[in-house]
């Protein structure tokens, strides 16, 4: 790995409105280049919404599609590496889709593999587990639900990846957008949350971990009541954890706003954290870890 200024962006996607968010997309990525970023997250599903009721509609092939195109001349004309969410559809199957797009052009993709709550009734769950190598450094993407399964972490690392990139569309949360209150503690409760999990991610697998939500509330789905737990409501956040565990870098905790953190990766603190003699990649005993792959199902 080499050291590389990375962004992660927080932000709203509104529902049905496609050209404002990729304005967004548009705007945000060029402000984070201008401070020097070469690598920018961005949250899942936030070209075409989280669970928007007209998903099969709206979805698009990747790398075919005309979001992707307009990503690979955005990512060309800023001459950075974006990671980007978007919901996906191949053979009339759709699937929630992070891409990965460089100056060159499209480089891969990671669909979502675990649905959760009633996401299922969008996507269906993806089957592969890449890491990409962007030049400076490789990288695997894990969305959302899918960090709560620690193996895909450590998958992606066995697999050489130095940065873990996840990118978020949590409903962690309500909060009265006419209450200071209420949105601070919405806004403290999700990063709270999120501080618990992936510090530990980070650690466990000497990564970097590069994280970001939406920010916002999305809009009302007719489909349940306006203050019902599957509303498109995310408190947002966006965090940077180094390979230690350490907490390098955050988002502000006390509004749900848009906005853009950006850090320095340093390969020499990589470095430092993979030779110490506990590192866990290397001390690991896989041939005892046989249970993790039998089924808990029976039928």
């Amino acid at each position: 790995m080499q050291s590389i200024r990375v962004a992660a962006v927080s932000m709203n996607s509104e529902l049905g409105k496609y050209e404002e968010t990729f304005a967004k997309i548009e705007q945000y990525a060029a402000q984070a280049t201008e401070q020097g970023a070469e690598l920018i997250l961005f949250p899942e599903l936030v070209v075409h919404g989280h669970c928007t009721p007209n998903t099969f509609d709206v979805a698009e092939a990747v790398p075919e599609g005309p979001s992707t195109q307009r990503l690979e001349k955005l990512a060309a004309k800023l001459g950075v590496v974006l990671s980007v969410g978007l919901s996906e559809k191949e053979n009339d199957i759709v699937y929630n889709t992070q891409a990965l797009i460089g100056p060159d052009g499209y480089i891969g993709k990671q669909r979502k593999i675990h649905t959760s709550r009633d996401e299922s009734f969008f996507y269906k769950g993806g089957r592969e587990m890449p890491v990409f190598n962007i030049g400076k450094c490789k990288v695997g993407m894990i969305i959302c639900y899918d960090n709560q399964f620690p193996e895909i972490a450590r998958i992606l690392a066995l697999r050489g990846a130095d940065i873990l990139l996840m990118p978020h569309a949590a409903r962690q949360g309500q909060w009265d957008e006419n209450s200071p209150e209420s949105e601070a503690k919405a806004r403290k409760h999700v990063f709270d949350f999120f501080v618990s999990c992936y510090g530990m991610r980070a650690r466990e697998n000497a990564c970097y971990v590069v994280m970001t939500d939406q920010a916002g509330k999305a809009g009302v789905v007719d489909l349940y009541p306006p203050d019902h737990f599957n509303q498109p409501n995310h408190p947002g956040a966006s965090l940077i954890f180094g390979p230690d565990g350490s907490l390098l870098k955050h988002a502000q905790t006390e509004k749900i706003q848009d906005e853009i953190i950006i850090h320095d990766l340093d390969a020499e603190l990589m470095s430092k954290v993979r030779s110490h003699p506990n590192y866990t990649l290397r001390v690991r005993r896989p041939e005892l870890f046989g249970e993790l792959v039998n089924d808990q199902v029976s039928c």
